[in-house]
């Protein structure tokens, strides 16, 4: 009978040793939300470049924290952002601009990560992500690069940038002043956000 309380007692002191440590690691997996930032799409014309903004980048992750507070894996991740919320200085611009996008039937652009490599630094951690990316309809397998790093408030800055080809999302890039002036086929994505614990 005491071998048999023994044996017990060592099964549920290892049952709650796995119990704790699966709290602990449920525990690490922290939800955030967007706190704030931009996205910007940059470009060239045959006049001079040009850029657009949007301060209204959605964001939504499941970061893995270590004991240093640094991200060190992600569990999940996307983004979006209204089209027609991308500002430039000239209105006619972003009318062209939001024909391009076919912005009628295709609002919104999109990003939903389906793997991930994450690597600390002191500087932050460097994220690749492997995903899907959806502009103007269109959907491509797309890598993106960010730097993670956590504020001292406990917010998490999230920044990188993403060459892009206009062409291999069926977008024509839009003319103006009568065909006159004409935009070149590639972009850069350029996305600095804020996340916060959800």
């Amino acid at each position: 009978m005491y071998t048999h309380l023994i044996v017990g007692k060592g099964k549920l002191l290892s049952f709650l040793f796995s119990f704790q440590l699966l709290c602990l690691l449920a525990g690490a997996q922290t939800s955030y939300k967007s706190a704030g930032g931009d996205l910007l799409v940059s470009g060239t014309s045959t006049l001079h470049d040009w850029t657009m903004k949007s301060a209204k980048a959605d964001c939504a992750a499941t970061f893995n924290l270590n004991a240093a507070g640094q991200v060190d894996g992600i569990r999940a991740l996307s983004f979006s952002t209204t089209a027609t919320s991308l500002k430039s200085e000239h209105t006619a611009m972003d009318n062209n601009a939001y024909k391009a996008l076919k912005t009628d039937k295709s609002p919104t652009i999109t990003y939903n990560m389906t793997s991930v490599t994450v690597t600390p630094t002191n500087a932050g951690s460097t994220v690749t992500c492997k995903g899907k990316l959806t502009i103007a309809g269109a959907t491509r397998d797309e890598d993106i690069v960010a730097v993670c790093k956590t504020n001292p408030d406990g917010t998490i800055t999230v920044t990188g940038t993403k060459p892009i080809s206009m062409k291999q999302y069926s977008i024509d890039p839009p003319t103006f002043a009568f065909g006159t002036v004409k935009t070149g086929n590639d972009i850069v994505l350029t996305f600095h956000l804020i996340l916060k614990k959800a």
